[in-house]
């Protein structure tokens, strides 16, 4: 069964067909996917194979990723998760987007903070990294902030329209935020 979770404004749930439109509109947004490491969609088709996709690597664990959605407007805002998860090495990628139209509201920081202590109590997460643009400056910030250690310079390890970008990588263990 799919874990939802709850912070004080958003539900984190499941992503479902009925989320497609949601989807869609974060997706194909310009703006929201411009440090993403991937296209905006074009289609909605696209956003029909996303939710597979997500659907497809919780059920063989290779990720989890949930819808954010406000607790006082119905419809998801963006998604927050893990990639790369590995059960095995107990570590995971953390991933997330907003639509334009819920930044600097704090909603990331909420979401990422919630599935940092599920990724580990519930998923018993050594580690816990993270790959952000270097231009990505708000992202980077908010990381650093929920405790995240910068680990170093990815060179051109992210391609996207055309252009190869620079990443930082980051990691956060649990002992770093005294949740050892």
């Amino acid at each position: 069964m799919f874990p939802e979770l709850e912070t004080e404004r958003l539900i984190l749930r499941e992503i479902t067909k009925e989320d497609t439109e949601s989807i869609f509109a974060c997706f194909s947004n310009g703006e929201a996917m411009r440090y993403y490491g991937q296209d905006a969609f074009e289609h909605r088709e696209q956003a029909e194979r996303l939710i597979g996709f997500f659907a497809d690597s919780y059920r063989e664990k290779r990720g989890i990723r949930w819808g954010i959605e406000r607790k006082d407007a119905p419809g998801l805002i963006g998604t927050v998760g893990f990639n790369a998860w590995s059960p095995k090495h107990r570590r995971a990628e953390i991933g997330y987007e907003i639509h334009p139209d819920h930044w600097r509201k704090g909603y990331a920081s909420e979401a990422v903070a919630c599935i940092l202590a599920y990724g580990f109590e519930a998923l018993s997460l050594a580690r816990i990294g993270a790959v952000v643009y270097t231009e990505n400056a708000a992202s980077s910030r908010m990381l650093i902030k929920l405790g995240f250690r910068e680990e170093g310079l990815l060179r051109h390890y992210m391609f996207q329209s055309g252009v190869s970008h620079d990443t930082y990588a980051y990691s956060l263990l649990p002992g770093d935020r005294g949740l050892a």
